[in-house]
């Protein structure tokens, strides 16, 4: 069974618990506290983050090559397209998330109102699951933590896609956090 290493504060984590649960894939979540890292985490990645996935020996960090390991694990449902170029596109629009909206987002946490409702306007979702999965957190976060009005269409893409139980699951944790 896989152990996931969590904290429902983080939104990498949450990439990790929506695939998760659109994949059905059972599993044991160990909660960590952000603010008191205990030690043991440093052992399962030594910079100290969540998430971690742990399955028998094999341990592994970092929420993008989680996602990109669970959906070769477990095939049904596909979050990557078939299609090589497809594939290589879509990894590449989750590699390049700081540049496209994570920067923008951690600085506003900051209290820099800086360019994140532009991002938040330029991001174009709702063709690729992989893809969605990955910056759905921040935006949710954004309108639910940060207050952030988001633009038409991404609010309506966002309501679509809460209709999905991983998603919607992921609304309820954000909710129930401390502002």
């Amino acid at each position: 069974m896989i152990t996931l290493y969590d904290a429902e504060r983080c939104p990498y984590c949450a990439r990790v618990r929506i695939v998760l649960a659109e994949k059905g894939v059972e599993h044991e979540v160990v909660a960590v506290d952000l603010s008191d890292r205990p030690a043991w985490l440093y052992e399962k990645n030594p910079l100290g983050k969540v998430p971690v996935i742990e399955e028998d020996a094999f341990v592994l960090p970092e929420s993008a090559i989680v996602m990109e390991y669970l959906d070769g694990r477990y095939p049904e449902p596909p979050l990557l397209p078939a299609d090589p170029a497809a594939r290589a596109l879509a990894r590449l629009q989750v590699w390049r998330f700081d540049d496209l909206l994570g920067d923008d987002y951690y600085a506003y946490r900051r209290g820099d109102p800086n360019r994140l409702e532009e991002r938040l306007s330029a991001l174009d979702l709702g063709h690729q699951d992989f893809v969605d999965i990955a910056y759905i957190p921040w935006v949710i976060r954004a309108r639910h933590l940060l207050g952030v009005e988001l633009p038409r269409h991404l609010d309506e893409w966002l309501g679509r896609a809460s209709e999905r139980p991983s998603i919607a699951a992921e609304l309820d944790i954000v909710a129930a956090l401390p502002k």
